[in-house]
């Protein structure tokens, strides 16, 4: 998939265009520091990188050969780590790259491509957070039912829908602004093309194409975690009606790791979009974003393992094979 749009050419970095020609691409800041420094932080980042893919391939792994794991709950878990390796691969290794590049420059194709697959990805883990929450109110809510309702058939086209939505939600948008031109500087000051300073660059303000993606951008994260605290306020309410401490403690263990994972990612997308891009520093927005799409897809995988005695042994017998 392309992406083809005109707009003036730069010689180098500067705010003097020349409309004779087409930009070639934008120059994505990162990290500005010394050359020591950016060598440090691409050794770390590679680190976390490597260990966020080798903890959700265990993951998969483990689900696909423990017949234990053949559940629904762990088929969408398996689902989540696989969303989540090309959630991080959509950023970080043009990150890594840009470390140790001396002009910092991502073509126009790369710079959109990188805003779709990271805008869809991320709306396509919302979806999964919602879908995994739905799972465990049938399991806690509705627990005799729980076989009959969640067969193979409806968690496979949850699984599909959730990445049908989330390639789709910002298509036609993000093709849009693709589309429009740019002038002015073709400096953007994050690690990734990030929507709110494209904008900033285009040459001729257009309201309808703003309001459009301003008002598209939040609700995968709002419809999502409203159905989330939706479903887990139904299921508080009756761990709370259960009779033994016993009962309530292995209810609240099995949703743990769940609630653990999404007041990571939520809590920090909250903070980044939940007020106007205009009253977030530079460095502040980079923080946060480098925070829900480099270290929660990190951690995931150590939080599953971690308070899922089942995960646990799955991931065990795996790793000595």
């Amino acid at each position: 998939m392309g992406f083809f749009f005109t707009a003036p050419r730069y010689m180098n970095i500067s705010n003097t265009p020349n409309t004779s020609s087409t930009i070639t691409g934008f120059i994505l800041l990162g990290f500005p520091c010394s050359r020591e420094e950016q060598i440090l932080l691409f050794v770390l980042f590679s680190v976390a990188y490597l260990l966020t893919l080798m903890g959700n391939v265990s993951i998969i792994c483990a689900v696909r050969w423990d017949q234990r794991l053949h559940t629904p709950m762990y088929i969408l878990l398996a689902n989540f780590s696989f969303l989540e390796i090309w959630y991080v691969t959509s950023t970080v290794p043009n990150m890594l790259a840009n470390f140790l590049s001396d002009t910092k420059v991502i073509s126009f194709s790369g710079c959109f491509l990188q805003f779709y697959f990271f805008f869809s990805l991320g709306s396509t883990e919302c979806f999964f957070l919602a879908i995994m929450a739905f799972d465990r109110y049938l399991a806690i809510c509705q627990p005799l039912h729980y076989p009959t309702i969640m067969t193979g058939r409806l968690c496979t086209n949850l699984v599909v829908s959730c990445w049908v939505f989330g390639f789709l939600w910002f298509l036609i948008p993000i093709i849009i602004i693709s589309q429009m031109s740019f002038c002015g500087s073709r400096i953007i000051d994050h690690f990734l093309c990030d929507p709110g300073p494209l904008l900033t660059l285009t040459c001729k303000k257009v309201p309808v194409v703003e309001t459009i993606f301003s008002t598209l951008s939040p609700l995968p994260l709002v419809i999502p975690f409203l159905f989330i605290m939706g479903s887990y306020a139904l299921v508080l309410r009756a761990v709370l009606k259960v009779p033994s401490a016993a009962g309530k403690r292995k209810a609240f263990s099995t949703c743990g790791s769940h609630l653990a994972v999404v007041s990571l990612f939520y809590g920090s997308v909250l903070v980044m979009y939940g007020s106007p891009t205009s009253e977030h520093e530079a460095g502040t927005q980079k923080i946060v974003t480098l925070f829900y799409s480099v270290v929660t897809p990190l951690l995931n995988p150590v939080i599953y393992s971690l308070r899922n005695k089942d995960m646990k042994n799955a991931l065990q017998k795996f790793l000595e094979i």
